[in-house]
C-alpha cells in the first residue's frame, strides 16, 4: 500500500493534523464531509514539518558524534549544498543551516530554501536535551514556514521498545503560507520514537520511527481540524518519497469525521480514507 518516510518521523511528522480550505455546514442542516483535496492539502503541511524535524534531529546527531569514527560510510540527511555554520557560546551549540536563495533538493525530492537556526546544550551526557529551532526566510516546496519549534530528546525504554532508544517530544506552533498566499496555522504535540537505526548514527537510511500525538490545523476560512493518531504511525527513512508506511489517523471538523489508514508497510504515497462507511484510496502530495 503506501506511505511516507518519516521520520519521524515525521513528521514528524506529522500525517496528522488534517486540514481544510472551505468546508462548512450545508444549508440543509447536514454536515459537509471532509474532502480528499483538503486531506491532500494538509499532507503537504505534514511533509514540511516532517522534513524540518528530520533536519533538526540530523544536526543534533551530527554535532553529538562529530569526533566519533564511523563504522561505515557516513550517510547524512542533508545534501552537500547545505552550508552549515557552528558556534559554541556559553555551553550552547548554535548550528545555522543555510540552503541558499536558490535552494537545495533533499534526498526525498523536496526543495528547501533559506535558513534554519538550531540550538542545544553541549552536554551530550545529559539524559534529556532540548533542541530549539527557528526559521530565516525558510521555504519548503514553495511554502513559507514561520514560528518556532522545540524538541525534547531523551533516551529511555517505552512500551513500544524495551531497549533504551531516543524519544523525541516535539511541540509545534507554526504558520505555513502557501504560494497562493493562503495561511495555515498548525499546533500540537508529537512523540517520535526511534525504534531502529539508533546504533548506527552514521547511517540515516536505516532509521525507523514510530509517532503518536494529536493537534489542530486552522485553515484560511477559520475552520479547525482536530487530528489524533489512533494507531501509531511508522516511518522508514529508506522510504524516501513516501509518507507513513503504517498507522491510522482520526480527524474531525465541524461535526464531520474521517479516518486515514496508511497501509501495511509499503513505500508509497497512498492512503485509504474512510468517510461515512465508504473507503477510497487517495494519493497524498508533498
Amino acid at each position: 500500500m503506501k506511505t511516507k518516510f518519516l521520520l519521524i518521523v515525521t513528521c514528524i511528522a506529522l500525517i496528522f493534523f488534517v486540514g481544510c480550505n472551505s468546508d462548512e455546514n450545508k444549508n440543509d442542516g447536514t454536515t459537509a464531509a471532509i474532502s480528499n483535496d483538503e486531506i491532500i492539502t494538509n499532507s503537504k503541511i505534514d511533509a514540511s514539518i516532517d522534513d524540518v524535524t528530520n533536519i533538526a534531529e540530523d544536526q543534533f546527531n551530527a554535532q553529538q558524534n562529530i569526533n566519533r569514527k564511523p563504522d561505515g560510510t557516513i550517510k547524512n540527511f542533508l545534501p552537500s549544498c547545505a552550508v552549515i555554520t557552528t558556534v559554541l557560546t556559553n555551553n550552547t551549540w548554535t548550528r545555522t543551516v543555510d540552503f541558499g536563495a536558490e535552494g537545495c533538493t533533499l534526498d526525498n525530492g523536496n526543495t528547501v530554501k533559506g535558513k534554519m537556526v538550531l540550538s542545544f546544550s553541549n552536554d551530550f551526557t545529559a539524559s534529556t536535551q532540548t533542541i530549539s529551532y527557528t526559521f530565516e526566510g525558510f521555504t519548503h516546496n514553495g511554502k513559507v514556514l514561520q514560528g518556532s519549534k522545540s524538541i525534547v530528546r531523551t533516551v529511555k525504554s517505552t512500551d513500544l521498545l524495551a531497549t533504551a532508544h531516543p524519544v523525541f517530544t516535539a511541540a509545534i506552533d507554526l504558520k505555513v503560507t502557501f504560494e497562493d498566499g493562503s495561511v495555515y496555522n498548525r499546533k500540537g504535540t508529537l512523540v517520535k520514537e526511534m525504534t531502529a537505526g539508533y546504533d548506527t548514527w552514521f547511517n540515516w537510511e536505516d532509521n525507523v520511527f514510530v509517532v503518536t500525538g494529536s493537534g489542530t490545523t486552522t485553515f484560511p476560512n477559520g475552520d479547525t481540524f482536530s487530528a489524533e493518531i489512533t494507531t501509531p504511525l511508522e516511518f522508514k527513512a529508506s522510504c524516501k518519497k513516501s509518507f507513513a508506511v503504517k498507522g491510522i489517523v482520526s480527524i474531525t471538523k465541524n461535526g464531520a469525521s474521517a479516518v486515514i489508514d496508511f497501509g501495511n508497510g509499503d513505500c508509497d504515497t497512498l492512503a485509504n480514507v474512510t468517510k461515512d462507511g465508504v473507503t477510497t484510496e487517495i494519493d497524498l502530495k508533498k
